[in-house]
């Protein structure tokens, strides 16, 4: 019986997370759009139909309706899925790792955790899509890490300005020397993430970045779907190295310093 409890709770937290994501969906679309985030009722993208609220349960609508819009037919975008799936993982991912608190939801750690990889979502897609990374998730970063200096004090304010330089400032350079190296967007979230997650993780996650960033460029260039003259979004590949870096950048970083 408690393992059922259990599983229910877990399953609990996963809809949570898919909801919240949900919701990140809305701000994913509608930003660039210059439309409201907050007003407005969800609309099928191909008809305008606004969208009943069964339509609308993260994750089990899309599936139900066999992917497709119940009004026109016309086939729905997987992301949107996926982005709630995301979701879904992410809030038990950071329950599992980070603790959970009152109510048997997030700790304070795994909220900030968890609202970090809401924002990094935020981030890829709305830069895979307009290679745009806009000031105000930059912002919400560096207040997630100024509430860190609380809630995660195994990282110094020393460690925490070391991280806030120790990729951006490279970066800042690169840029500088090479015209479309780096876009300012992709400096500042570096920046702010250093100061979040502290220089041993920035590192690791720079590191996977440009890893994930040239398997996709190489697996492109091999389809001949780009040429080494063509550009595309970075962000993505860093936000997923910063989601990396959020579990194991510490993790990584001294298991490869113990072998030095």
């Amino acid at each position: 019986m408690i393992a059922v409890l259990n599983g229910i709770l877990w399953l609990l937290r996963f809809a949570i997370g898919a909801c919240v994501f949900s919701f990140f969906n809305v701000v994913i679309y509608r930003l660039p759009k210059e439309e409201s985030v907050v007003h407005g009722r969800s609309h099928c993208m191909s008809c305008g139909r606004t969208l009943t609220a069964g339509e609308l349960i993260p994750c089990v609508s899309y599936l139900i309706q066999g992917k497709k819009c119940r009004g026109c037919g016309e086939k729905i975008s997987g992301r949107y899925f996926k982005v709630e799936l995301a979701g879904g993982l992410a809030f038990a991912c950071c329950g599992a790792y980070f603790g959970c608190g009152e109510y048997g939801l997030l700790s304070l750690r795994g909220l900030i955790a968890f609202a970090y990889l809401g924002i990094l979502t935020i981030i890829a897609l709305i830069d895979w899509d307009t290679r745009v990374i806009y000031d105000r998730f930059h912002i919400l970063i560096l207040l997630l890490g100024i509430a860190a200096l609380w809630l995660f004090p195994e990282h110094s304010v020393t460690e925490r300005l070391i991280g806030a330089a120790a990729v951006s400032l490279p970066m800042l350079l690169i840029a500088m020397a090479i015209e479309g190296a780096f876009g300012g967007g992709d400096i500042k979230l570096m920046a702010v993430s250093g100061f979040l997650l502290g220089w041993r993780s920035i590192l690791i996650a720079m590191f996977l970045g440009l890893l994930f960033g040239s398997v996709y460029a190489i697996g492109m260039m091999a389809a001949k779907k780009l040429t080494r003259k063509d550009h595309f979004a970075f962000g993505p590949f860093l936000a997923l190295g910063l989601a990396v870096a959020l579990f194991y950048g510490d993790a990584i970083a001294n298991w490869y310093l113990s072998l030095l």
